[in-house]
């Protein structure tokens, strides 16, 4: 019997967008929590999240961690670990708060550290891996991800859209342990941010890598305030 290599990378794309797999995304909140802490400034209702979320995939995510993913994936197939590593140095740099670049090299580690685990022979992955180790490369999630897409044979598009569903699932769910919205209030927003999703990977996939960028300053203090906060849940 004939294996549907279409049906297999299907089933990796989500065995790497599960909240199961062990990145750590569930312990971050990008800065979330200390808006829920804030006295004047809340988010009242589900509708404020989602536009919260458009913001962070339009001004940061897209432009910067889905740019770097494609560009990587790229440099992956050409097994080109140098420019991988310029492109891990430059994706770290980018990341203006301390808490959020920590967490990016330790989501990207443990998904490099993981997939090293249960697959064999792949140079790239194990030479990255090495390179992690070596302290050489700082491991950020989007250059992680790609070189796990493509030891998994998982397209390019697929990965930005595994990389952005990630990080909205991961925001809907640090807002549910927050008790700032429900269920089914989740539901909806993931519901509604799949075409928005789909339009930011086919925008910055295939952007060249100096055309990379990130602006949301408001966001960035929000960062900030939850870095500086003495007791918190999560660790962004």
């Amino acid at each position: 019997m004939s294996i549907d290599k279409t049906s297999i990378e299907q089933i990796s794309a989500l065995q790497l967008s599960d909240s199961f797999f062990p990145t750590g995304m569930y312990t971050t909140s990008n800065g979330l929590e200390a808006l829920f802490y804030k006295k004047q400034r809340k988010l009242n209702n589900p509708t404020e999240l989602l536009e919260m979320i458009k913001v962070y995939l339009e001004c940061q995510i897209g432009p910067a961690d889905c740019t770097a993913l494609g560009n990587s994936y790229d440099c992956t197939k050409r097994q080109d670990l140098s420019a991988l590593i310029e492109i891990d140095r430059m994706v770290f740099s980018m990341k203006l708060i301390r808490d959020i670049r920590e967490a990016s090299a330790r989501s990207g580690s443990q998904l490099i550290r993981c997939l090293v685990s249960f697959i064999k022979n792949d140079k790239v992955l194990n030479e990255f891996d090495e390179m992690i180790k070596a302290g050489k490369a700082p491991g950020v999630y989007p250059v992680a991800l790609a070189i796990a897409c493509n030891a998994l044979d998982i397209s390019k598009n697929t990965a930005g859209i595994v990389m952005l569903y990630s990080f909205t699932v991961s925001m809907v769910g640090a807002a549910l342990r927050l008790g700032m919205l429900q269920h089914y209030d989740g539901q909806r927003i993931i519901h509604e941010l799949k075409p928005y999703i789909s339009r930011i990977v086919e925008k910055y996939i295939d952007r060249p890598l100096t055309s990379m960028w990130q602006f949301a300053p408001g966001i960035d203090i929000i960062q900030v305030k939850h870095e500086r906060m003495n007791s918190k849940m999560f660790i962004t």
